[in-house]
């Protein structure tokens, strides 16, 4: 096996090249994104380190049920399970991926989408290969489909994740990219970590986790940008293989637990672009979680297995916001059409704009200790450093 290695003088100092301007292109740290003669960060092609699984229970014959989320995989001996990073080693489950991400990010925290969370601050964003979905639209598809042996991992434990953070002034660590649930100790770990050093811990799922990972997990989550990729149980089955029921309780158990959320649904054409089911999932969001959190409609780009379909039109998503917006939902936005004045916080009570951006860039920010600095209505969110 490869080893490359980077030191970490020249590791933080490209970091650091990318605080001055988020809006620079974000360190990328998988694949062949670095040379192999610097040496410092350990790394190569394959398993780095294992580490016991924290859910799941011993079957008869050495074969073990997997109770992280809500496939419950079955597993014999010497296999793993859907994700592809969970072995069964002589009738005990291990994660195959702790402390091994295949990738290392500073990114704007916008890019996560988090528009409520720490505007125009750095995000520490760690992956690692493997998903628990399999979404024909996937953008990230070429390590959430992969197994572990075939991507670059990092020897990179909790411990100096949060270092690394703290170093570079990201005042965030978001587990990203693929499922996280996948890797949920090694996220674990690192979120009790960031939690004791003041930094805060987030993450973007798919929301599909069992009850009981979520409840352990929830106390060290500061923030969770969910997709609900649909709203019918049809859509999440043909274009993710997995399950709605899973994701919604998931999203009210983190509401219910305090757990800043916010929302996206990337807009198919054909496939989840009806607008009365768009008028459903929005009147569940409010109902069920309240009118105040944040919903953003994104734009799908043909990639992985829907080459075939076309860009999402700008019209649709439009509708999209204006639907949501006549229920009652109070901060909805449209993502991935940079410039669109959707993409700015409004007050939902003077009505002015609050948080102007572009794409990841912000223009400007009126919100003051959590407040319209016009009307003074308090806007739901994470406005300052997480203690």
């Amino acid at each position: 096996m490869g080893t490359h290695r980077l030191t970490r003088r020249e590791f933080l100092a490209t970091c650091g090249k990318g605080l001055l301007a988020l809006t620079a292109t974000p360190l990328v740290l998988h694949s062949e994104a670095y040379p192999s003669e610097k040496t410092g960060l350990e790394s190569g092609w394959g398993l780095v380190e294992t580490k016991l699984s924290l859910y799941f229970q011993p079957l008869t014959d050495n074969d073990v049920q997997c109770l992280l989320c809500p496939r419950e995989c079955v597993i014999s001996a010497g296999e793993r399970g859907y994700c592809e990073v969970r072995e069964n080693r002589k009738g005990k489950l291990y994660s195959l991926v702790y402390g091994n991400p295949c990738a290392v990010h500073i990114d704007p925290i916008e890019k996560k989408p988090f528009f409520h969370v720490l505007p125009a601050t750095p995000s520490f964003s760690i992956a690692t290969a493997g998903c628990n979905f399999d979404c024909k639209f996937c953008q990230n598809w070429e390590i959430s489909q992969e197994v572990p042996e075939k991507t670059l991992n990092f020897r990179l434990p909790p411990a100096q994740v949060v270092e690394m953070a703290r170093e570079n002034r990201c005042l965030s660590i978001a587990s990203t990219y693929v499922e996280p649930t996948i890797f949920f100790e090694y996220m674990y770990d690192i979120s009790v970590l960031a939690k004791k050093k003041g930094i805060l811990s987030v993450y973007h799922s798919n929301g599909y986790i069992n009850p009981q990972p979520l409840a352990g997990l929830s106390p060290y989550l500061g923030a969770a940008c969910i997709d609900l990729k649909g709203f019918t149980n049809d859509f999440y089955q043909e274009m993710t293989e997995g399950s709605l029921e899973p994701v919604l309780r998931t999203i009210k158990t983190l509401r219910q637990k305090g757990v800043h959320v916010e929302l996206v649904n990337l807009v198919i054409p054909t496939k989840n672009d009806d607008m009365k089911v768009v008028q459903e999932m929005c009147q569940w969001i409010k109902e069920e979680l309240g009118p105040d959190v944040p919903l953003h409609f994104s734009r799908f780009y043909p990639l992985y297995k829907l080459r075939n379909l076309p860009p999402t039109p700008v019209k649709t998503l439009e509708r999209a916001r204006e639907t949501a917006l006549a229920v009652g939902l109070e901060y909805v936005y449209i993502g991935n059409v940079p410039g669109h004045a959707g993409e700015n916080t409004y007050c939902p009570h003077c009505k002015k704009v609050l948080i102007a951006r572009k794409g990841y860039y912000i223009l400007a920010n009126h919100v003051i200790k959590g407040r319209c600095k016009y009307c003074g209505k308090e806007i739901p969110g994470i406005w300052k450093e997480w203690l």
